[in-house]
């Protein structure tokens, strides 16, 4: 069994990672800035700080796999000047921190697993809406597009140093703890079904449990190398998701339809995303062999609102 070193671990899909990493027999040890005494068995928490050039050397050089979630969130405030720079050095600079403290420290990694996101594509075109945007298509001229490019190359060089190399591209994440879900649901307990602009763009998402899934697979397949997307292989419209999921609450709901003028005055820049539609192909991961358990939002649905 592995010892997995995991960076971002207390956020939502950290903390459910964890529990599926221990219960399939692996040894945790999370990176955080507050590491805590732990009395879960197989859990431990150590230090960590960027700012100061300083991780654990312990926790350091007991690890094996690496998996590098850390980064601010990019949903949950409006994208300001101070807001995006956060979002894009958060990923950069630990991804750098992490890529030098392999290159000069003792350790006995020999995989590491890093986050990135389907942000790097663009809008769909006539290919992409057909078959899904691939993991060699190019990166999108935007904001995220180029956040995910410079995240991805903080840690390239990782690669060169005999460590297995696997960057994950997650989509929209579905977990019952909160994140986008979340939001869907608030209108829908109400009976609104709230679909954003015309709910046309095609929502690339992942149930949270395949999510830990992939990377359990890419911790356990020395096969699995390179560039994947983390997503479904059944992408859905806004409108379908939203409607899927109001009803969920009620045989009956209100369909409203939220304009685009107010998703730009309520989001800002953000809504250009929320606004995207970007298909995004699952069929890489599977042809390595993985078995989606939620490939479809009515089994993903039918798990997560019980």
């Amino acid at each position: 069994m592995q010892t997995v070193l995991i960076t971002g671990g207390t956020g939502m899909v950290g903390q459910s990672l964890t529990d599926t990493l221990i219960e399939h027999g692996h040894d945790v040890i999370i990176l955080t800035r507050n590491p805590r005494k732990s009395s879960r068995l197989h859990l431990s928490y150590a230090k960590w700080d960027i700012e100061k050039n300083y991780i654990d050397p312990l926790a350091f050089k007991k690890a094996t796999v690496i998996v590098h979630l850390a980064g601010e969130s990019v949903a949950t405030k409006r994208w300001t000047v101070k807001r995006k720079k956060a979002i894009l050095d958060s990923r950069v600079q630990s991804g750098l921190f992490l890529s030098n403290a392999l290159k000069t420290m003792k350790h006995q990694v020999h995989t590491f697993i890093g986050a990135s996101a389907i942000g790097w594509y663009g809008p769909d075109n006539e290919l992409s809406l057909k078959d899904g945007f691939k993991e060699e298509d190019k990166v999108d001229n935007s904001f995220l597009g180029d956040t995910c490019k410079q995240w991805e190359d903080s840690v390239r060089e990782i690669g060169t140093i005999g460590i297995r190399m696997v960057t994950l591209r997650i989509g929209i994440v579905l977990n019952k703890r909160g994140g986008a879900l979340l939001e869907f649901i608030k209108p829908a307990k109400l009976g609104v079904a709230a679909i954003l602009g015309d709910g046309n763009q095609i929502v690339s998402w992942i149930h949270q449990q395949d999510l830990n899934g992939i990377i359990l697979f890419a911790i356990n397949n020395n096969t699995v190398n390179g560039v994947f997307n983390a997503v479904s292989p059944e992408p859905i419209s806004n409108k379908a998701l939203t409607l899927a999921i109001a009803s969920k609450y009620h045989s009956w709901h209100f369909k409203i339809h939220v304009p685009v003028w107010a998703l730009k005055i309520l989001l800002g820049e953000m809504s250009i995303e929320v606004l995207k539609s970007a298909k995004a192909s699952s069929k890489k991961i599977q042809d390595q062999g993985f078995e989606f358990k939620y490939p479809n939002i009515s089994s993903a649905l039918n798990q997560l609102l019980v």
